[in-house]
């Protein structure tokens, strides 16, 4: 390359550099400000585009536009019941005004430090404020449920108060009381969350015996009401069967007394055919009547006109009717 071209080929890589450093791009999730000598310069530019500074002199400092995590550190709060809980919190944030923001802030970790104060104090005084129930309880009149913590343990054990305030109505008084004070540094607080709820460990025994004990108390609860059931069933089941016994003891009697009923009719008919099958059939009953009555163990005594004295009486080989067969 001659001279002559390296003559000509440096102005113009010197305008370009100059170029490139006089210019600057603002995208559209960013808020840019220039500064010079750290004071700020005209307008923060917010609108997406290719912009002029002079360059060694103006400094391009960039904001984010879009919303930011804040997640704050696990702290130690004592609420209303006097009981120590570890409060786990998180919330979203944007800056809104970027004036405010660069002036009283300067940069994100002035700004994540000032935030740490003033939801930490807003969430301190919201739990000073509640119960556990009240803390742990998503919306009130529903089950406990915060997030795998202590609380999903303590539902259904008993002797927490009911009350008209969930965590999702803490939540927003921690969002209502925070949020002005961060509007006076140019940030917007989109929402606050309890990301975890925990008991204290020094409590955390205390708690666990209560729940062993009311877990037991509920235990004895159902067993009883299990027995009492049991009972009630056997008692139920023992009536059915006498019922069923009863039923059938008694269709039993009915067929045998309609099936002696209709014996003693074939045997009426039968021996009432002729007057030797009638006095047969009387002389066969009498003796049948002696069988079952008398034995060794038994005396009687009988008057001569008694029924059973007729046959002794008349008693001889003359007497016994013949068999009509």
């Amino acid at each position: 390359m001659s001279i002559k071209s390296q003559l000509v080929l440096v102005p113009i890589l010197l305008i370009v550099f100059i170029g490139y450093l006089s210019t600057y791009v603002v995208r559209e999730t960013e808020y840019v400000i220039i500064t010079k000598f750290g004071e700020i310069v005209g307008t923060p530019d917010d609108k997406p585009g290719l912009y002029f500074k002079i360059p060694f002199i103006h400094e391009v400092n960039r904001l984010e536009k879009r919303f930011l995590p804040w997640d704050g550190r696990p702290d130690r709060m004592l609420n209303k019941d006097k009981e120590y809980l570890i409060i786990d919190s998180f919330a979203r944030w944007r800056i809104i005004d970027p004036f405010k923001y660069f002036t009283s802030l300067r940069d994100r970790r002035r700004a994540i430090s000032r935030i740490d104060d003033i939801l930490q104090a807003a969430t301190k005084s919201a739990v000073a404020n509640h119960g556990v129930e009240q803390i742990f309880r998503s919306e009130p009149g529903r089950p406990l449920d915060s997030n795998g913590s202590l609380a999903e343990s303590i539902e259904g054990t008993g002797g927490l108060e009911s009350n008209k305030t969930g965590r999702n109505q803490i939540e927003a008084k921690i969002l209502v009381n925070a949020a002005p004070k961060l509007l006076k540094f140019g940030i917007e607080l989109k929402d606050v969350r309890f990301k975890r709820i925990n008991y204290d460990v020094v409590v955390q025994e205390k708690i666990f015996n209560r729940m062993r004990i009311e877990r037991q108390k509920i235990a004895a609860e159902k067993l009883g009401k299990g027995r009492g059931d049991a009972r009630e069933i056997t008692g139920s089941m023992k009536k059915k069967l006498l019922e069923l016994e009863s039923e059938a003891y008694k269709e039993a009697e009915e067929i045998k007394g309609e099936a002696d009923a209709n014996a003693s009719r074939i045997y009426a008919e039968a021996y009432s055919q002729s007057p030797q099958a009638a006095s047969y059939y009387e002389f066969k009953k009498t003796l049948e009547a002696y069988e079952q009555i008398l034995n060794s163990d038994v005396s009687l005594i009988l008057t001569t006109d008694s029924p059973l004295f007729r046959l002794f009486k008349t008693f001889d080989s003359k007497v016994v009717p013949e068999n009509p067969e």
